[in-house]
């Protein structure tokens, strides 16, 4: 196992553990912050800023990787010798995706305000998260001079998300921030045990 790899490993169980930490210190009690927030943006979700949030919400959620994972799979249709790649990019997609779905139930945190379903981590958050993440090792593989404006468009994307789901009153902003833990850790985690991590020197996955 070379340093990188090991670095990225200890990265990864670390983001895991802030995001498990974080989830049992909020499960019960909000935060002081999180309580501030959701009291300054109590009855927002009603006014038009609420409005343009739920369109936000709309965009920057759930769909997002079933769109990613239809453009894996036509790529991976269109240019065979990146089918490897797409496979291993779909396998971290649908992990980091899951992050929500199997965490939820087991911290059992209610909402700011009478919503369905539970809170911690954000659903929305972490499908938009996942969706970045993957996007930028695909990048990163194959398209390496976009990075970091992939990476500047997705940052923006997982803040805007976040922000849209606070102001709704549907989350706490800790809801959010175990999103990203949970997505970037369980993401790190899979790439390093898939072959995902680029080496750096310009080579391809698959060549």
């Amino acid at each position: 196992m070379t340093v990188p790899l090991k670095r990225w490993l200890v990265v990864g169980f670390a983001l895991v553990a802030a995001f498990v930490a974080l989830g049992l210190g909020v499960a019960r009690h909000p935060l002081a912050l999180d309580a501030q927030v959701a009291n300054a943006l109590h009855g927002v979700y009603t006014q038009p800023l609420g409005r343009v949030a739920a369109i936000g919400s709309d965009i920057l959620g759930p769909v997002l990787p079933y769109v990613l994972g239809v453009a894996l799979l036509a790529l991976a249709l269109r240019h065979r010798q990146h089918t490897g790649l797409c496979v291993r990019l779909a396998v971290v997609l649908v992990l980091c995706r899951l992050t929500s779905l199997t965490a939820k139930p087991v911290f059992l945190r209610e909402r700011p305000r009478d919503y369905p379903d539970l809170s911690y981590p954000s659903g929305h958050v972490v499908s938009v998260a996942s969706t970045g993440f993957v996007l930028l090792l695909l990048c990163a593989w194959l398209w390496p001079r976009i990075l970091r404006r992939v990476a500047a468009a997705v940052a923006v994307a997982v803040v805007l998300s976040a922000a849209c789901r606070v102001v709704l009153g549907v989350h706490w902003v800790t809801d959010t921030i175990g999103a990203v833990l949970a997505v970037a850790g369980v993401g790190l985690l899979s790439a390093c045990a898939l072959r995902l991590l680029p080496p750096g020197d310009g080579r391809s996955l698959d060549g």
